[in-house]
């Protein structure tokens, strides 16, 4: 299930932005900073969330491109995060 948000901009306009990662922290009065870019597969969805801006936070346990999901980098010698899903050892 993809997840979406319907936002409301400071001109007025209310759109429907996109969530990417793997779950979120928002709720119905979170302030949130967008960006354009549409999602291909969901109809009238023009815009993505930015995460680990205002109010939502990062993904949890990313390694890789972290700058798209706003997760913060790893301290070296820190255990590392729990295997994506569906990565096999």
């Amino acid at each position: 299930m993809r997840k979406v948000a319907r936002v409301r901009l400071t001109n007025g306009k209310e759109v429907n932005a996109y969530i990417p990662g793997e779950g979120h922290n928002l709720q119905e009065h979170s302030i949130v900073l967008i960006r354009g870019g549409r999602v291909k597969d969901l109809p009238g969805v023009r815009y993505h969330i930015i995460r680990g801006a205002l109010d939502t936070s990062g993904v949890a346990g990313r390694n890789q491109r972290r700058s798209k999901y706003g997760t913060k980098r790893p301290k070296p010698g820190q255990a590392a995060a729990a295997p994506a899903k569906g990565k096999k050892k």
